[in-house]
C-alpha cells in the first residue's frame, strides 16, 4: 500500500439563509455529490490563497477569507493500492456587495447552487460538508469518493507536511514551549508543541499525542486559532540533503488543567531537545520560531 497526503481548502459562503454548494461532475473527487466549494492546495501555496483561487475557479466569485472554522481529516483507498489522507481546512468566506450571481462552474464542477437548510437535506452531501453544515453524516456508497486521475508522481525532493501545533497554557497563564533539537531546521529555537500528524489521524488527536511526547502534559483543545504556511525550498534536516518543504500548520489553543514538570518523553533522536513552562515575559526573551513568536504575540493583544 502506498500512502499519500493532500491538503484541501473549502469555503462556507452564506447568502441570507442559503449556503453555496457545488456538485462534482465525472472528473471531480465526488462525482454527482454536493459539497462546499474549494479544492487542493498546490505546492508552496498558502491555504488562504488556495481557497480564494479554487472558489473563484468553480463559482466565478471573488471572495475574501474569514476565520478558519474547522479542520477535518479523512482517508480514501484506491483500487491500485494507494491510501490518500486528506486534511480539509474549512474557512468562512465573504463576497463583495457587487457580486449578484454565481458564475459558471469550471474544472471538475458541473453545477453551482445556493441551498436553504431544508433544501440541503434533500441532496447527497459529502461527509465533510454534512458535518460542517450540521447535517447527519452518511457514508457515501463505495466508489463514490475518488481522487482525480492520475495521481501526480511523488517529487523526489519535495515534501508536504501537515502539522498541528498548540499555544499551550496552564491556569496560571504560563506557556509551554519546546526547543528544537540539533540536526533539525531551526535547531535551538523555542517552538510551539506539536508536529506532523500521522496517516489517518485527526489534527487535534495528533496535537494531544505530541503534547505528551514533547512536554509530558495532558491537555484539552479549547479553540482553533488559525493556519500558518511555511515554504522552505532548501530545508536541511536529518535527510542529509536540501529538500523543498511545504508545511501547512494549524494552530490550536490548548489548556493543561493540571500542569506537571515539562519532560520530553519521545524516544532519543527526536526533534525536541527539551521543554519548559515560561511566563509571557520569560518567553519574550527566548529565541523563538516564527510560528511561536506569532502565536504568543497574538495571544497578548
Amino acid at each position: 500500500m502506498r500512502f499519500a497526503r493532500r491538503v484541501g481548502v473549502y469555503g462556507v459562503l452564506r447568502d441570507s439563509d442559503r449556503i453555496l454548494v457545488v456538485r462534482d461532475g465525472g472528473d471531480g473527487e465526488f462525482p454527482g455529490v454536493w459539497r462546499l466549494p474549494g479544492g487542493a492546495v498546490e505546492h508552496a501555496e498558502h491555504p488562504e490563497r488556495a481557497v480564494v483561487r479554487t472558489v473563484a475557479e468553480q463559482t466565478g466569485l471573488t471572495v475574501t477569507t474569514g476565520r478558519l472554522r474547522t479542520v477535518i481529516a479523512d482517508v480514501t483507498e484506491r483500487p491500485e493500492g494507494v491510501a490518500t489522507h486528506t486534511d480539509r481546512l474549512v474557512f468562512d468566506l465573504t463576497v463583495g456587495d457587487d457580486a449578484t450571481g454565481v458564475g459558471a462552474p469550471g474544472g471538475p464542477v458541473d453545477q453551482v447552487r445556493r441551498l436553504t437548510s431544508a433544501e440541503s437535506a434533500l441532496v447527497t452531501l459529502t461527509p465533510f460538508t454534512a458535518e460542517v453544515l450540521g447535517r447527519p453524516v452518511t457514508p457515501l456508497p463505495s466508489g463514490t469518493h475518488r481522487l482525480p486521475e492520475p495521481l501526480p508522481p511523488a517529487h523526489p525532493d519535495r515534501r508536504l507536511r501537515f502539522g498541528a501545533y498548540g499555544l499551550v497554557t496552564d491556569p496560571a497563564g504560563r506557556i509551554l514551549l519546546t526547543q528544537i533539537a540539533d540536526g533539525y531546521p531551526g535547531a535551538g529555537l523555542w517552538h510551539l508543541p506539536g508536529g506532523g500528524t500521522d496517516h489517518g489521524e485527526q489534527p487535534t488527536t495528533g496535537l494531544l499525542r505530541e503534547l505528551v511526547e514533547e512536554g509530558g502534559q495532558v491537555g484539552r483543545v479549547v479553540e482553533l486559532l488559525g493556519v500558518d504556511n511555511l515554504h522552505n525550498p532548501a530545508a536541511l534536516g536529518p535527510e542529509g540533503r536540501p529538500l523543498d518543504w511545504h508545511g501547512v500548520r494549524v494552530i490550536y489553543r490548548v489548556l493543561v488543567d493540571v500542569p506537571t514538570d515539562a519532560v520530553v518523553t519521545e524516544s532519543a533522536g527526536g526533534s525536541t531537545a527539551r521543554a519548559g513552562w515560561f511566563t509571557s515575559a520569560q518567553a519574550a526573551d527566548l529565541p523563538l520560531s516564527d510560528i511561536a513568536a506569532s502565536a504568543i504575540g497574538q495571544s497578548g493583544r
